[in-house]
């Protein structure tokens, strides 16, 4: 065990008798609940060194445990090595639960931040054991020297298609069909979204923390107000926003006691859940009413993906032909791809941390190179790249694993079947109604017949100019009954993932469309958004048939067509050959 991380587990262990505990549970999550957290937040991190970006580490007086899913089993594995933190993989029949857990190991009190789970995990840890979860609001503070300060980005102004004022508008018209007098917000994304306002809070996500109050008759701000320029306080005063400290949102409004506030237990810490006096349970209109582009959303989108696919052409080029000086690393690719996204106009940042797996690296679902794990990548095998940017006008997601020389045949096959599964999800055409779910065996077919199958998603939402991993739309396994509307942006990304021998994943975004009325009703299909060519060296063109074929290579001849007219002759002779048909 190295002795930072003993050093702040015994810090830890030596409060639990001042809070008459017996572990304590750390999560990955702000009091917003995002998926990606400001430093300020990252205690799970901090104390036990995985730098996954999901699960939840237990901290007992003699052992400890760190449930994470299938996309970190193997990154887990390495970085908890010597810690005595013990890997749970989540959803494996052998895992046992966190209640399990702590039922097995006698504990009668262990201790939380409240602010940090939602309430219907802390509702369903007390309804499933007689243990007693105890409020521990301070522990963290006390505990984590040299913690982070709280963001402080400025917010600033954004054209978001569609006014503000407009949206509040709907908001509370969908409010008052769910008899219900107000909503709070507490999803960063959701507030960036109904205010038309963004911020640099959160690592690769323009998002400011606070919370939103919205009844029919007024609305609350809740944030720092040193985050308000003079300009977005004239903005937010001309729509009539009331502002107020960032940490008021936990006192009680008293002009709220009579009022009905809709709350959805799953997306709301327990402390701030416990705040409001009148609640009635729902889901919030927000994520809905965002992930349906508005037109000059999509218009964005689409000129995003242009810029975004000339960036990745040039650096898959300049790959190819640099590959076989053996120069170059995962992080040094990693480097390259960035300087030919920041070339481009509107250009933000990364929409997140980039993968570039080389080799076996590849086969951790979601890898990060660091200078301990960096290897130099050679004229063979596959580059798993998957990355994104953060355009004025859209945000992109893109996965492409790009051979770089001899393959085997294993390798050919596995990128041949995943490249299967991508093309018939893309050529879905499916009934008003149809949800994600009901889609995602078309992925999975041409793996499962092998018996292989990947654990992660097969699609998620993608924010506009916000956070890459949006909602409610998703395309998996697991059932979600949020139907696939025109206007949402979804990912479409099979992977493979084979422990010490290669991983496979191919990623483009895709827009839900009308494809006109039929049988029943209207019919929905998807339109491939991402532009960049799909490496063709790895194909086995014999498993492929021939209607995956004619889409293979309508999709390069469009990806030339548009991406060539600002390219400069050379990289056009590059981008014919990497698009020629099959």
């Amino acid at each position: 065990m190295s002795s930072s991380t003993q050093d702040r587990i015994c810090a830890l262990r030596a409060k639990f008798q001042d809070y008459h505990i017996q572990g304590f549970i750390i999560p990955t999550a702000d009091p917003h609940l995002s998926e990606y957290t400001a430093p300020h937040w990252k205690f799970r991190k901090w104390i036990t060194g995985f730098t996954g970006s999901a699960g939840t580490a237990v901290i007992l007086t003699d052992k400890a445990g760190l449930w994470t899913d299938s996309r970190y089993f193997i990154q887990a594995s390495d970085q908890l090595k010597g810690t005595g933190i013990t890997l749970m993989k989540e959803k494996l029949p052998d895992t046992p639960t966190i209640e399990n857990y702590l039922s097995e190991n006698h504990i009668a009190a262990i201790g939380i931040d409240s602010t940090l789970f939602s309430h219907s995990q802390v509702e369903s840890w007390k309804s499933k054991s007689s243990i007693a979860f105890i409020d521990c609001p301070h522990l963290i503070d006390e505990v984590w020297d040299a913690r982070p300060a709280m963001p402080d980005s400025k917010a600033y102004l954004y054209d978001g298609g569609k006014s503000s004022e407009d949206k509040i508008a709907a908001i509370r018209k969908r409010l008052q069909e769910k008899e219900v007098d107000g909503l709070m917000i507490s999803a960063l994304d959701e507030i960036a979204w109904v205010l038309n306002i963004r911020g640099n809070d959160v690592h690769d996500n323009p998002v400011l923390v606070s919370f939103l109050l919205i009844t029919q008759d007024k609305v609350r701000f809740f944030i720092s107000p040193d985050k308000l320029t003079d300009e977005v306080r004239l903005y937010l005063s001309s729509l009539h926003i009331e502002v107020l400290p960032y940490k008021e949102a936990y006192q009680q409004q008293k002009d709220l006691e009579h009022q009905c506030i809709l709350t959805d237990k799953n997306k709301m810490n327990d402390a701030l859940y416990n705040t409001i006096p009148l609640r009635k349970e729902g889901v919030s209109p927000i994520p809905l009413m965002k992930a349906v582009r508005n037109a000059q959303e999509i218009k964005g989108i689409h000129a995003a993906m242009q810029r975004d696919g000339i960036a990745m052409v040039r650096f898959i080029k300049w790959l190819k032909e640099n590959v076989a000086t053996e120069k170059e690393t995962e992080l040094s690719v990693d480097k390259k791809l960035n300087e030919f996204r920041a070339a481009q106009p509107l250009f933000m940042g990364e929409s997140f941390d980039t993968i570039a797996g080389y080799g076996v690296h590849a086969a951790i679902v979601h890898y990060s190179a660091t200078p301990e794990t960096d290897v130099i990548i050679k004229p063979k095998g596959f580059l798993l790249l998957d990355s994104g940017a953060q355009y004025l006008d859209g945000t992109t997601d893109i996965t492409r694993t790009i051979a770089l020389g001899a393959l085997t045949d294993d390798e050919k096959k596995d990128y041949t079947l995943i490249l299967k599964g991508h093309i018939d999800l893309a050529m879905s055409v499916f009934p008003a109604g149809t949800t994600g779910g009901q889609l995602d065996a078309f992925a999975r077919m041409p793996i499962w017949k092998e018996h292989k199958n990947f654990l992660h998603g097969t699609g998620h939402g993608v924010g506009h100019f916000l956070s890459v991993h949006e909602g409610p739309q998703s395309i998996r396994m697991e059932q979600n009954n949020t139907p696939l509307l025109p206007g949402m942006v979804t990912s479409n990304e099979p992977g493979i993932y084979i422990e010490n021998k290669h991983g496979i994943r191919i990623e483009n975004l895709v827009l839900t469309v009308d494809d006109g009325e039929g049988m029943f009703g209207e019919y929905y299909r998807f339109e491939t958004l991402t532009l960049c060519p799909i490496s063709k060296e790895p194909i086995v063109k014999e498993m492929l048939t021939d209607e995956e074929i004619r889409w293979f290579n309508a999709y390069h001849e469009k990806v030339y067509r548009l991406l060539a007219p600002d390219l400069n002759e050379e990289e056009r002779s590059w981008l014919q050959q990497a698009t020629s048909a099959i």
